[in-house]
């Protein structure tokens, strides 16, 4: 049991978990190759700050995440789906959807700022 990552504020929520919620949020949130003791955790969403609000950038967006949860496939995801809507102005919003091993699927929105 990992204790929980609050997605709204990046703190502890005092909370346990065992699902991947965790893990989707550090490898989405990271800048990849910042973390010290892996290089090739994260993702290039950060990248995107400075993009225009246009399709080209919400397919980026999409294509960006599935590299950074890509590393989760093998050992503790059987399937991962990045879909990315344009819900409101100057963000992009990435909703993926993660089934573990033991079959359980959840659910994550995870928004982009866009320019």
């Amino acid at each position: 049991m990992d204790p929980r990552i609050e997605p709204s504020t990046g703190d502890y929520s005092g909370e346990r978990i065992t699902s991947l919620a965790n893990a989707v949020y550090l490898r989405l949130m990271t800048p990849l190759g910042s973390w010290w003791a892996d290089p090739t955790l994260g993702s290039r969403l950060h990248e995107l700050e400075r993009e225009l609000d246009v399709p080209r950038v919400r397919i980026l967006a999409r294509q960006y995440a599935e590299q950074a949860l890509a590393s989760l496939m093998p050992e503790r995801a059987s399937r991962i789906t990045v879909t990315s809507t344009h819900l409101r102005k100057g963000w992009c919003d990435l909703l993926v959807s993660v089934v573990h091993l033991t079959g359980q699927e959840q659910q994550f929105k995870h928004p982009v700022k866009v320019a």
